[in-house]
């Protein structure tokens, strides 16, 4: 049993809404809501600001906008969230090479295992050091929570919100445990919650004194067992290293249900395009392609074909995507197609695709060779897609970003992550001297070789004070309360 606080885990600041802050100026200290903009959309993480209004993840987005009305409303940019991901990580990884990724935003880290602390004190001042690097490198703010295990670890990263670092000392866990709501235990969702609600069980201590025996009758042995423990702060989980992804897929919800079938066939082709880009990205191949169909009636239905060896060839995988649709009755409507590949490896069976392509030609004669991305993916002028948030370029004004389109016209504002807040205008949606482009670095490098981040003026990196109590210490930049 460890028994020292070298267990960390770092949690970013609601992630996706503080890096599109840091790279809009105007949007700063104002409520900002990223999450999927149609009627069926749903919030996928909210500023502080917007939260104070009852804005929450996974909300849906309609009543967001009823309970947000002014907030800015943006459509996610995972690419660049992932960008930034991986450069946190990678300060992560320089710290241990035990180091556990939960999302684009969460690991958990093995100190210990890293040789970089091995004590309350050594432990304390990586996790001082680890948010003052995440903020020069990124200049967004992480919140650390240091425990002798991952339950507490992330429990104390959560009372560390936002912006600070709360360490939990062996010996302590117990009286910071008991007075906690029974949902704070991992395994505890809303359905467990009122099942121990109705029972009287409402906060940790009491599920202390119901005793392993009745939570047993209550939850089943499995279950009954593993929260009784973790009661007692018992929890001997180790941190996993980063394991391989078993998969890659892709999907969409569409606003209005697809009843086309000629439609929902091209969008099955889109996305296995899609697919086939992001495995490349990744340097992987698969054997497996899946296909996932949710009807009008919310029925999820999946199909697999599995193929001789891996690839990633687009045409084979158009192909066995198409396969798997003429076996789904899609007569009703479709609200959800997406197109995935498991099974997967670091090469390619590299003959596969000259392997059908001959099967083809025996069956039905000479086969063209797909060049040309489909025609839905290279759209005209008139017909390109503004999503809100997402970074333009214009010939005269430099780059910006968008606020809006619609009735033919897009709204931009231009400014960049280093500038004033910047001014707006709106164009025709078909104007030529405007065009997508790739977002701006949020950290700039210095003349002097360091690092500058955007408002670093105004949001200096906390420490943490000596005088605090050794067993229940917290920093940062508001109050110690469990906020995600």
């Amino acid at each position: 049993m460890r028994t020292a606080p070298t267990i960390l885990h770092l949690d970013m600041d609601a992630f996706f809404a503080s890096v599109e802050q840091a790279s809009k100026p105007s949007l700063r200290g104002k409520a900002v809501v990223v999450g999927g903009l149609g009627p069926r959309g749903v919030v996928a993480t909210a500023s502080y600001e917007a939260r104070v209004f009852g804005v929450h993840s996974a909300m849906p987005m309609g009543q967001a906008r009823r309970l947000a009305p002014n907030a800015a409303y943006l459509v996610p940019r995972f690419t660049f969230y992932r960008s930034i991901s991986e450069r946190v990580m990678e300060l992560l990884r320089a710290l241990s090479p035990l180091v556990e990724p939960l999302s684009l935003d969460e690991a958990f880290v093995d100190l210990e295992a890293g040789g970089v602390a091995w004590d309350e004190r050594s432990a304390r001042l990586a996790g001082v050091k680890l948010r003052a690097d995440i903020r020069a490198v990124t200049g967004l703010t992480g919140s650390v929570g240091l425990a002798a295990s991952k339950m507490l670890a992330k429990i104390a990263s959560e009372e560390a919100k936002p912006d600070g670092l709360v360490v939990i000392e062996p010996g302590t866990e117990r009286a910071m445990l008991g007075p906690m709501p029974v949902r704070t235990l991992p395994g505890v969702g809303p359905a467990t919650g009122d099942h121990l609600r109705r029972a009287g069980i409402t906060t940790v201590e009491e599920i202390v004194e119901a005793g392993e025996d009745e939570l047993v009758r209550l939850l089943g042995k499995a279950h009954g067992h593993g929260l009784y423990a973790m009661a007692l702060a018992r929890d001997d989980r180790p941190v996993v290293a980063e394991r391989e992804a078993k998969s890659v897929s892709v999907e969409d919800t569409y606003d209005v249900d697809i009843h086309d079938r000629t439609r929902v066939g091209l969008e099955v082709q889109r996305l296995a395009e899609r697919c086939v880009r992001r495995l490349r990205g990744a340097g992987l191949s698969g054997r497996t392609i899946v296909l996932k169909v949710r009807r009008y009636d919310f029925s999820t239905l999946t199909r697999s074909e599995t193929l001789r060896g891996p690839t990633d060839d687009p045409a084979v995988i158009r192909e066995a995507a198409a396969r798997l649709l003429d076996s789904v009755d899609t007569t009703g409507g479709v609200r959800l197609l997406g197109v995935g590949v498991s099974g997967l490896a670091d090469y390619t069976q590299e003959d596969l695709f000259a392997q059908a392509a001959g099967e083809r030609a025996l069956a039905e004669g000479p086969v063209e060779e797909h060049t040309a991305a489909p025609a839905e993916e290279q759209p005209s002028l008139a017909e390109r897609r503004w999503p809100a948030g997402h970074d333009v370029r214009h010939a005269e004004f430099g780059h910006g970003w968008v606020q809006g389109s619609g009735l033919g016209r897009v709204t931009v504002r231009f400014e960049t992550p280093s500038s004033e807040p910047g001014r707006v205008r709106t164009f025709r949606v078909d104007d030529p001297d405007l065009e997508a482009a790739d977002p701006l670095p949020l950290v700039l490098r210095g003349t002097d070789g360091g690092d500058e981040a955007p408002g670093a003026g105004s949001q200096a990196v906390s420490s943490v004070p000596a005088s605090l109590p050794k067993s229940w210490s917290g920093s940062g930049g508001g109050a110690a309360t469990s906020r995600p």
